[in-house]
């Protein structure tokens, strides 16, 4: 019944906005201070699975969010793109950063019925802060139905660091 409940929510909708205009009251002016602190979260997504001996095709809606997990800083939100199963961009989601208030969040909804992320789609996003900031916790939620079944799962974002030998 929750997902039910989730899925006629007015925010799960097709965002016919922009990020800016959908979260206003998520949102807060980005710091002028010097942005000491960043980083970037890889979160694999799936708009489309394959079942059945790959020959049925599930698709999803997917619903990523991202929240600033600090109490006290805003969180400076850089980039936010979804990207196919090849790799190739399909939409950025901003156009100039915009900073979380603390504890809020912003999503980014793909309906079901759009599946040119394919079964390897991913987002990353990269993120800053002018000071030490609780690291944001990014996940998507996938929705999605084959014949009278109902599956939901979620994928955790990954912190894309550099890795030294």
């Amino acid at each position: 019944m929750a997902v039910l409940s989730i899925l006629s929510s007015p925010a799960a909708h097709a965002q016919g906005g922009t990020v800016e205009q959908n979260f206003a009251a998520s949102l807060t002016a980005v710091p002028t201070e010097t942005l000491a602190v960043s980083g970037a979260f890889y979160v694999p997504v799936y708009s489309s699975v394959l079942m059945s001996q790959g020959k049925l095709r599930a698709d999803f809606s997917v619903t990523l969010s991202v929240h600033n997990a600090s109490e006290t800083r805003p969180l400076v939100l850089k980039r936010v793109a979804y990207f196919d199963t090849s790799g190739k961009m399909v939409e950025s989601y901003l156009k100039s950063p915009v900073a979380l208030k603390p504890f809020a969040t912003i999503e980014v909804f793909i309906p079901a019925s759009d599946v040119r992320g394919g079964t390897g789609a991913n987002f990353v996003i990269d993120w800053a802060a002018a000071g030490e900031i609780a690291e944001p916790a990014v996940e998507a939620l996938m929705v999605g139905s084959v014949g009278p079944g109902h599956y939901a799962f979620i994928s955790q974002g990954r912190p894309i660091r550099v890795i030294k030998n």
